[in-house]
């Protein structure tokens, strides 16, 4: 490893890159104030290549890679199987709507379906797209006007979604006025339960709230016309749901005649041990929004399904775009799922899962742990600071940048939350490696303090 991360030419990179984008202008403002204020930017670095359980930086380090394309990589970085597939696919079609793969994946995405319950399909480029897609088609087929979802949830970043999502109000400035027909209900968190409620009480709390606070002061039940969750709030800090959550939604949907849409952009796939996350609480969503892993990680692919009378007769809605369902995109899909099935990519998610949680379960040992979540490969650990005068996403930055000097690269953007989604088939010695090195970054700031940190006005790249 390079003794400095970033090294010289992924610095280099940042610096004439950086400036570019969003907000480039205030880089070297925040960076020279939060040296003045004794922090140090979080390490970053620039990928050079990526290949299988690893990435290598500019500067030549290699990475155990826990980020995985933000979950999108099932298979692994570049695999030379989807590769393949969508090259011969390029060769074949170019870029043409109504090619026979897309009906080909779509009949594949019907059976394996929760209970094959959803078999109509329609394609869309992104997650995002998806969610929002899914959004539409509720309000069209219901002829209602009002979409429940949860705090700390997050849909994408188009228009719609970015006001359903309850990730961070910051992405909703100056769209106040947009947001008449969101509810926003609380999820039950499995930490910082309130008023010295149990879990189970929280849990009590959040269904009467949909069943009775909305419908008492906030919209009628009969002009409520879905309630969209992940099973599983994967950007809001990977939150796992209690089993009886879900099934309440379920059965508070069947009543009151609410859709209920499962966004399994993140959790589905395999991610959890089980191709859907919903199929651990045993509940059928009307409609399942699908992307990330759908496609290997190569081309952008994603899409909805859902029960028949919603997608099949549903002559207001409409969605699309003109890159959704692409003979790329459907070419990763179909060999995604054909490796899925040679190699039960979903059955050693769950064996990896059990693998990582008996590691992983010990360290709430250490002062700056505050909670270890999983559910299959779908990993979190949240922490907190032991001191008074500093901020818990210190902490969590801190270590995933002893973790990057480590050689392992996850996920924490200024959250308290350190999320890893490693490839459905990572290698199990890798897995135990970069759980070790990261145990290593939670003991060392543990008994050190924060000592790699970021001013708290400068979100960082992740």
């Amino acid at each position: 490893m390079s003794t400095k991360i970033p090294g010289e030419k992924s610095k280099a990179m940042l610096e004439r890159g950086i400036p570019l984008f969003r907000n480039g202008l205030r880089y070297a403002e925040e960076s020279q104030r939060a040296a003045r204020r004794g922090y140090r930017g979080a390490s970053q670095i620039i990928i050079d290549r990526a290949e299988g359980d690893f990435i290598w930086d500019l500067d030549g380090n290699r990475y155990i890679d826990f980020q995985n394309g933000w979950a999108t990589n099932p298979v692994g970085n570049a695999h030379p199987e989807v590769i393949d597939a969508v090259h011969e696919a390029h060769k074949r079609y170019g870029f043409h709507y109504d090619h026979s793969l897309r009906y080909e994946l779509a009949e594949k995405l019907a059976e394996i379906m929760p209970n094959q319950a959803l078999p109509r399909f329609s394609y869309e480029v992104s997650g995002t797209e998806a969610a929002e897609s899914a959004i539409h088609l509720a309000l069209c087929y219901t002829e209602r006007r009002y979409i429940i979802t949860f705090s700390s949830a997050y849909h994408g970043e188009g228009l719609s979604t970015k006001l359903v999502s309850g990730y961070d109000g910051e992405k909703n400035r100056y769209l106040e006025a947009w947001t008449g027909g969101v509810i926003h209900a609380p999820y039950p968190y499995s930490d910082n339960i309130p008023a010295g409620m149990s879990e189970q009480q929280y849990v009590d709390y959040c269904l009467w709230y949909l069943d009775n606070h909305i419908s008492d002061s906030m919209a009628p039940r009969d002009n409520i016309a879905a309630v969209m969750i992940e099973p599983g709030l994967a950007e809001g800090g990977n939150w796992i749901p209690p089993s009886n959550f879900l099934k309440g939604i379920r059965a508070l949907c069947d009543k009151n005649d609410w859709l209920m849409i499962a966004d399994e952009v993140l959790t589905g796939m395999g991610r959890t041990g089980k191709m859907w996350a919903v199929e651990h609480y045993d509940v059928v969503p009307d409609i399942l929004v699908v992307g990330k892993n759908l496609s290997g990680g190569i081309e952008p692919c994603a899409g909805i399904a859902a029960r028949d009378e919603i997608l099949g007769n549903n002559p207001l809605s409409s969605s699309g775009s003109t890159f959704a369902g692409t003979p790329g995109g459907c070419a990763a899909g179909l060999k995604t799922l054909e490796l899925y099935e040679r190699y039960d990519l979903v059955e050693n998610a769950a064996r990896l899962g059990d693998i990582a949680a008996e590691i992983m379960q010990g360290w709430e040992q250490y002062a700056v742990v505050r909670q270890v979540r999983t559910n299959g490969l779908l990993m979190g650990v949240s922490f907190q600071s032991p001191v008074d005068d500093q901020e818990d996403w210190y902490f969590a930055r801190a270590i995933r940048s002893r973790m990057l000097e480590n050689g392992v690269w996850a996920i924490s953007d200024q959250e308290v939350t350190i999320r890893m989604y490693p490839a459905l088939n990572v290698d199990e010695e890798v897995l135990r490696e970069g759980l070790a090195k990261m145990e290593e970054a939670i003991s060392y700031v543990d008994r050190h303090g924060q000592v790699v940190g970021d001013s708290p006005d400068w979100p960082t790249g992740s």
